[in-house]
């Protein structure tokens, strides 16, 4: 579990806009309603009715996400009640050489309900693929580990609809001012990454009560 030293000590990585909104020209989002609040396209885990949603944007392939990512998932057990946590897909494509691919191998897992499971398996071996120049080969491995039908799974790893979905949660996350990742939105609203498990909790559970500014 990542501690406040821990965490700030990870260089969080500021990227060019330009350089990357020149990356997908497209107008437009597939994901419908208002981009700050969970919506049917967002992979969620957590409370069913939830007081508080936290929405990431981030890229399996940010040592910074990974740092986050322990974070992520305690809050995730100690608001059970009251949170649902969604991610949305930011990746950092002209730095992260494996940032797209291992965003599209998530949702091709997710097509046959595996999503968390391979989210959680590409933060956890993240240093084992994130320069990988067989990476596409590394993420069949897991799928296959996670029992999926590999022959779907490599289909799908090619699917103009699945790069279509990540493109909308990128350009859905530059009209939001997402400018580095992770970065997380607390029922709406854009919040400064806390420092600690302790600071995020302190957060929420301000956000709980209605007393917290964000």
């Amino acid at each position: 579990m990542p501690n406040k030293k821990t965490i700030s000590a990870v260089v969080i990585i500021v990227i060019s806009l330009g350089l990357l909104a020149a990356f997908w020209q497209k107008e437009g989002s597939a994901q419908g309603g208002s981009v700050t609040s969970l919506n049917s396209s967002d992979w969620t885990r957590g409370a069913p009715n939830p007081k508080i949603t936290l929405i990431e944007y981030g890229d399996f392939q940010c040592p910074a996400c990974r740092s986050y990512e322990g974070v992520v998932q305690q809050l995730s057990k100690d608001f059970k009640d009251t949170l649902s946590f969604g991610y949305r897909h930011f990746p950092l494509v002209q730095i992260h050489q494996n940032a797209l691919l291992s965003s599209k191998a998530s949702e091709a897992a997710g097509l046959q309900g595996g999503f968390w499971e391979m989210h959680d398996i590409l933060y956890e071996k993240q240093s084992e693929w994130s320069t990988a120049s067989n990476g596409k080969e590394i993420f069949i491995g897991y799928a296959k580990s996670l029992g999926l039908d590999i022959a779907r799974f490599e289909k799908d790893l090619e699917s103009a609809e699945l790069t279509k979905k990540i493109e909308a949660n990128y350009r859905d996350g530059l009209r939001l001012d997402v400018s580095s990742t992770p970065t997380f939105f607390l029922n709406g609203k854009k919040i400064k990454s806390p420092g600690s498990l302790e600071d995020f909790k302190k957060l929420i559970e301000k956000e709980i009560s209605g007393s917290g500014a964000l």
